[in-house]
This record gives C-alpha cells, sequence and structure tokens, in this order.
C-alpha cells in the first residue's frame, strides 16, 4: 500500500471529499427506525471500533516518533565519524565521505526498509580491506561504522512494523457496520441531523485515513523523519538540523 497514490493526498482534501459524499448519502439511502435491540447493537459496535482502532493508531503515532529519533541518531552518528574522517588524509578521507554519501543519498531514495544496505555495505567492506598506513585510524572509524548499525536494525524493525492484515480486517468490519447504523438511521428530514449524520461519517472513516497514512508514512510529520539526515548532506557535513 505505501506507493498508492491515495496515500500521498492531504487529509483536508480528504475530510471535505468525504464530507460531501456522506451529506450526499444522508439523502439518498433508505432510513429506518430502529428499535431498542438494534440500537443497542449499534452502540456495542461503536465501542468495540473505538476501542480497537486507537490503540493502533497510538502505537503508529509512537512508531513515528521512534523513527523521528532513530533518523537522528544516526544522523549524529555518521555525524561523528566525518568529523573523525578530519585525522586522516585528504584523499582517504575524500574517498570515505563518498561512500557516506553515497549511502545517505540511497537512504533518502528507498525510505523503506533495508535502504541503502549494499551502500553501507560498500563502506564497511572498504573499511576492512583497506591496508594502507592510516589503518589504525580506519579501524576506529570502521569500529564507528559498525556501532551505528545499531540504529540501521532499529530502522528496519520499526519501518516493518505495520498494521497486520487481519488488524484491517477487524477494522473494516467494524468501521462498516457502524458506518452503516449512522447512514440509514431516520434523520427525520431535518438538515441539522444530515448535517450531523455526514459529520460524524466522515469522523469515523478519517481515523481509517489517519490510521492508513500513519501506516505507510506518508503522513506529514514521518516525511519530517528525513530532515537531519537531508540537512547533512546539503551542508556538506556541516550541520545536521
Amino acid at each position: 500500500m505505501k506507493n498508492l497514490f491515495l496515500t500521498k493526498i492531504r487529509l483536508s482534501t480528504y475530510f471535505w471529499f468525504f464530507l460531501a459524499v456522506y451529506f450526499v448519502l444522508s439523502y439518498a439511502l433508505p432510513q429506518y427506525k430502529f428499535d431498542a435491540g438494534a440500537l443497542a447493537l449499534f452502540s456495542v459496535n461503536s465501542f468495540l471500533y473505538g476501542f480497537y482502532i486507537s490503540p493502533i493508531l497510538g502505537a503508529q503515532k509512537t512508531r513515528i516518533d521512534s523513527l523521528h529519533q532513530c533518523i537522528r541518531s544516526e544522523a549524529n552518528a555518521l555525524f561523528a565519524i566525518v568529523l573523525n574522517l578530519k585525522k586522516l588524509p585528504d584523499d582517504l578521507h575524500d574517498k570515505v565521505q563518498l561512500l557516506i554519501e553515497n549511502y545517505i543519498h540511497a537512504k533518502l531514495r528507498h525510505s523503506g526498509v533495508n535502504g541503502g544496505e549494499p551502500q553501507y555495505e560498500a563502506l564497511i567492506t572498504y573499511c576492512v580491506e583497506y591496508d594502507g598506513k592510516q589503518k589504525d585510524e580506519l579501524d576506529n572509524i570502521l569500529k564507528s561504522v559498525v556501532a551505528n548499525q545499531q540504529n540501521r536494525t532499529t530502522f528496519n524493525m520499526l519501518a516493518g512494523s505495520k498494521v497486520y492484515t487481519n488488524e484491517w480486517h477487524i477494522i473494516i468490519i467494524l468501521f462498516s457496520i457502524t458506518l452503516g447504523f449512522i447512514l440509514t438511521i431516520n434523520a427525520s428530514d431535518q438538515f441539522v441531523l444530515h448535517a450531523v449524520r455526514a459529520l460524524l461519517a466522515t469522523g469515523l472513516t478519517m481515523l481509517v485515513v489517519n490510521l492508513v497514512k500513519l501506516s505507510t508514512l506518508t503522513h506529514k510529520k514521518a516525511r519530517q523523519m528525513w530532515v537531519p539526515l537531508k540537512k547533512l548532506v546539503n551542508t556538506n557535513f556541516y550541520r545536521i538540523d
């Protein structure tokens, strides 16, 4: 789902689109007067929908925050590595820095699990196989490069922890039943009740839209997590953010 164009649309656009659609459906769909048993079923289903989706939304927001921290930690680690390169001769300094830049560019292009893996392996391989006068200095650089692997592992784990298919099935079932009740409850042809019904249906739908955007990392806040790495390469490793 992460490559869907629909996940790139702004939340405000979704809101007004669904509000218009549900307002039309509120008038177009047949209306029913439900008895006490049906209304009780509606209340239970609504509670289950909110009870189920709330922790998933919370977990996805926490995941975004953790990804921000992980990317910043890696940017700090790479910044420290480049600072230590100043001790090396210019040709060796430029070579290692170029390998790091290639890795960052590849990671920014991929923006997902295992992004920049070949480039990072090339950096490690170069440090391991180097056999020149600065072998000891480059071994210290290698230790920092290997230590940064923890940040990469953490990022891959967080980026891969999306909402599972079975969870989507449950959410969609509960959402559909709740939405169906809302749009078919008798509103007595009163404009205000139809407007409230459309707003309520839109709010329930926006919860699902938010979950999709958070799960696929296309939310505005999620995209900002790459700023430290972008700033690092754009300033030639002088600033992070």
